[in-house]
């Protein structure tokens, strides 16, 4: 079943708009934030994760500190499309640990890759030993973040 926006009531939006600025809220925390008791606000949320509009909790971690200086967009397009080459290709993608994101696009490109790479030649590495010795990979475009000005930003509820 297709799950409605309409479905959820202000309050719920308020607390996963909340979750969204914050996910190690308490449900006392939360109470006290929207003016409901915390066992409210528990069943809530645990309706609201049993329902599946919340898929899990993590924590948002500095590339940068962390040693991954560049950040960058990969386009890749394909040469031959069809379910086998698509699948083999998505296992390829799922087995970088550079690429963070990877989407599937309209457009000239098939698909769009987020990667966080250590410094250039790493991102050089990704490309060129990774992704464009596949079989089905046609042309690789990338472009290099020079500044991230707005972080992900939440959700709009």
């Amino acid at each position: 079943m297709k799950k409605s926006r309409t479905s959820l009531d202000r309050m719920d939006l308020n607390i996963l708009g909340a979750l969204q600025q914050d996910a190690r809220l308490t449900a006392q925390e939360l109470a006290q934030r929207l003016g409901l008791s915390a066992s409210q606000v528990g069943r809530r949320r645990q309706r609201l994760e049993t329902e599946g509009y919340v898929h899990h909790y993590t924590a948002r971690l500095d590339p940068v500190a962390l040693g991954l200086t560049v950040q960058a967009f990969i386009e890749v397009s394909m040469a031959t499309h069809g379910i086998e080459n698509a699948t083999s290709f998505m296992r390829l993608i799922g087995t970088c640990r550079e690429v963070t994101s990877a989407w599937t696009l309209t457009g000239a490109a098939d698909y769009m890759l987020r990667c966080y790479c250590e410094d250039l030649p790493s991102l050089n590495r990704l490309i060129h030993e990774v992704l464009l010795p596949h079989p089905s990979v046609a042309r690789v475009q990338s472009q290099i973040v020079m500044d991230q000005f707005k972080i992900d930003a939440p959700l709009p509820l």
